[in-house]
């Protein structure tokens, strides 16, 4: 997965995610539309067989990329727990 800054304003980000479809960008949507700084988080593909996701991030005046950053950090805290859920699970 690659992430390309299209659009870096005070606060609005553009984003494309290179290499995805639905599967993490719905996850990065629901964590950044459940943050009280996001007023609006959308994303699209360009075409139906494409792999690139198109993120707008429009925030509440707060530095879009530090939103998500934090976004990104929580999703990595749940699967590292998830993770080892995982392992205990089936040893």
């Amino acid at each position: 997965m690659k992430l390309t800054v299209l659009k870096d304003g005070k606060d609005l980000v553009e984003f494309v995610l290179d290499g995805e479809r639905h599967t993490f960008p719905g996850l990065l949507k629901s964590k950044l539309i459940a943050s009280k700084d996001v007023q609006f988080v959308s994303y699209m593909l360009d075409h139906p067989t494409d792999k690139k996701a198109r993120f707008i991030l429009r925030t509440n005046g707060r530095s879009p990329k530090k939103v998500l950053d934090e976004a990104a950090k929580e999703i990595e805290g749940e699967l590292e727990d998830f993770g080892k859920k995982v392992k205990k699970a089936i040893k």
